[in-house]
């Protein structure tokens, strides 16, 4: 199975080697049929530290390197 790529926006990153990554769809209520807006956060790993609050950012699926900690910040998006 291919692993999920996902594109948001770094809300935070306090703690050493990690960002937080809220990542926004949308989608179509199946029976009022209004698009929704749904928000979640994901703790991502960024070895380096270099992603700072506000980049756009792409994560990438990975093995778990903590409890919550199970994508891996792929590259910095334009």
């Amino acid at each position: 199975m291919p692993k999920k790529i996902l594109s948001g926006i770094v809300v935070s990153d306090k703690p050493n080697k990690t960002v937080t990554v809220m990542v926004e769809r949308k989608y179509s209520h199946p029976l009022l049929k209004k698009v929704i807006k749904v928000r979640k956060k994901y703790n991502a790993h960024d070895e380096n530290n270099k992603f700072k609050t506000g980049d756009k950012v792409s994560i990438i699926e990975s093995k778990p390197f903590s409890k919550n900690k199970k994508f891996e910040v792929m590259e910095n998006m334009k």
